[in-house]
């Protein structure tokens, strides 16, 4: 007995002898679709001429999804046609063809022969002249999924394309992105660039400031809100923009501190284009995954920075600290996040000790707080500790003020090439004693034809001058070295690393400023005994180093 054809319809009678209709009609570039031959209008016009052929049909509603993927049902005129077809207003479906319907391979499959034929829908796909009532042994043929399956592999084809094409850009620098972020935006005459906008770049620069200067993200977005400034999708909506945050309703205007902390992270201020942070699941799911950082797109120096570089690396490394803020301080403590034990490398506390002569704030160990036998006290009095502190760092400003003094003396008496004049010396001997070489062993191999050698005599000797040519290009090689070592060694014209130090050279007080910019970390030992590491330590060692070297050099009169 043959199988009964799930197409099969009730056909409707008396009253109901006519087909219900809802014209799909569907359009998206994102697909590949050719706008002119299968824009909304072309399929308008062929979906209502086929019905005017068709008495038996009534035209409902034209169901409309202009810029929706066929890879996705989830289109808001699909939907409403679903909600008429359950509701029995609708009970035949028209497509201009298969790929107009969707271009999911197992979903279009799914309405076709499950859900279509369960709701005894009639399907007409008039381009591919197919008819669920008029010839359903076509609806059952191989041809179908076949050509679901080509729509579904073309939208995958294109997808990739797209994807590729975009990932090129974002290599080449160009920001493809809808909405520049905060303190930028789209340069009108340059397509793919940033501009700054002024407006908003000053806010971004008054956030870094304020961190600098020891103010917490909550307080900073505190301070913002009290100022009456509108947090980013506020203002970019105030320009006309229509951008709405997928985290957001929309309606607020409020800085949040996590909105502050996205601000302070962000590589773009400092001239920098970071895209591909998140990415698409793939062309079905249109849902989007982190991707990890090291996979990142980073192009450097793209735009204009509204932060400078030096400034950004600062924030970065105060955000790897902990610099908790108490609820009833706006600001971080002038030793937050630099202060470790030395013995179990924990951050310590500050503690407020009041006594009947006074108050006085000290620094004690964490894990000695919570558990004794871990570790000792190793406390030690702020005041003291600025005082240590403070003395230190005077000291490493008058060392790196006596050497930029120096250099710049040795310069002026000297010139700039005297430092590596005696390694480019020994690398002019090098290679003149490897042309000199090279010549006797090119000699050799006629010597041997000659028969002034022997065979054995013409492969040691060639064996012995392959040796010292083999030496003579590593000497070489070393003395370059040496070149560039002693030109990294001077003092160049603007010295950032001096320039860090010698600009405290008046210094008088300690800022949360000077802390950030010039001390890595402060070890304390238990005993009160502290020990400061500077940033720039080894850079500032290679230049005193340096220093002492030429010092000598001026003092011989070499």
């Amino acid at each position: 007995m043959a199988r009964k054809s799930k197409y099969t319809h009730e056909i409707p009678k008396g009253a109901d002898a006519v087909w219900r209709a809802a014209l799909y009609i569907r359009l998206s570039r994102e697909d590949g679709d050719k706008e002119e031959s299968d824009s909304v209008s072309n399929q308008r016009v062929l979906l209502h001429s086929y019905i005017q052929e068709k008495p038996e049909i009534e035209l409902v509603d034209y169901y409309i999804d202009d810029g929706w993927s066929g890879t996705s049902f989830q289109r808001p005129d699909f939907q409403r046609m679903m909600e008429d077809i359950r509701r029995k207003r609708v009970n035949c479906v028209i497509v201009k063809d298969l790929s107009r319907f969707g271009r999911n391979y197992i979903e279009t499959g799914k309405y076709l022969e499950q859900i279509f034929p369960f709701l005894n829908v009639r399907f007409i796909s008039v381009s591919d002249m197919l008819d669920s009532v008029e010839r359903p042994g076509q609806m059952n043929t191989i041809l179908v999924p076949f050509k679901n399956l080509i729509n579904d592999e073309y939208c995958r084809d294109i997808s990739n394309k797209v994807r590729s094409s975009l990932d090129m850009k974002r290599k080449k620098g160009e920001f493809i992105g809808a909405f520049a972020c905060y303190g930028y935006r789209k340069d009108p005459q340059r397509k793919g660039k940033l501009a700054v906008d002024n407006q908003a770049a000053e806010v971004v620069r008054m956030i870094y400031q304020w961190f600098l200067g020891g103010m917490g993200m909550l307080a900073i977005a505190r301070k913002l809100n009290g100022l009456g400034i509108p947090n980013p999708s506020a203002y970019k909506q105030q320009q006309g923009l229509a951008y709405r945050h997928p985290g957001g309703d929309g309606k607020t205007m409020l800085w949040q501190d996590r909105t502050v902390r996205r601000i302070l992270t962000n590589q773009v201020y400092c001239g920098d284009l970071v895209q591909g942070r998140n990415r698409v699941i793939n062309y079905k799911m249109q849902r989007c995954r982190q991707v990890p950082r090291q996979e990142w797109m980073v192009v450097e120096n793209t735009h204009e920075a509204v932060i400078s570089r030096e400034d950004f690396q600062k924030v970065q490394s105060l955000l790897t600290r902990d610099t908790r803020v108490a609820p009833s301080r706006g600001t971080v403590h002038l030793f937050a996040g630099f202060l470790k034990c030395a013995d179990c490398g924990r951050a310590l506390n500050r503690r407020k000790n009041v006594h009947a002569y006074g108050t006085y704030e000290y620094y004690i160990c964490s894990t000695y707080k919570k558990a004794k036998d871990r570790c000792t006290r190793h406390t030690l009095r702020v005041d003291q500790l600025e005082e240590a502190v403070l003395h230190a760092i005077q000291q490493q400003v008058e060392k790196a003020v006596d050497v930029a003094a120096l250099l710049e003396r040795y310069r002026r008496e000297k010139g700039e090439k005297a430092v590596h004049f005696p390694f480019e010396q020994s690398m002019r001997e090098s290679r003149e004693r490897a042309q000199k070489v090279r010549k006797l062993k090119e000699s050799l191999y006629e010597d041997w034809k000659e028969g002034i050698l022997t065979r054995e005599e013409y492969l040691s000797m060639k064996a012995s001058y392959q040796s010292q040519l083999d030496d003579l290009e590593a000497a070489q090689k070393l003395w370059q070295e040496k070149i560039e070592e002693s030109k990294k060694g001077q003092l160049e014209e603007h010295n950032p690393i001096l320039e860090s130090f010698c600009k405290y050279r008046n210094l008088t007080c300690l800022t949360r400023d000077v802390m950030t910019e010039l001390v890595d970390s402060i070890l304390v030992h238990e005993g009160g005994k502290i020990t400061i590491r500077f940033r720039f330590s080894e850079n500032c060692q290679a230049l005193e180093k340096k220093a002492g070297e030429l010092k000598r050099e001026l003092e011989d009169g070499v």
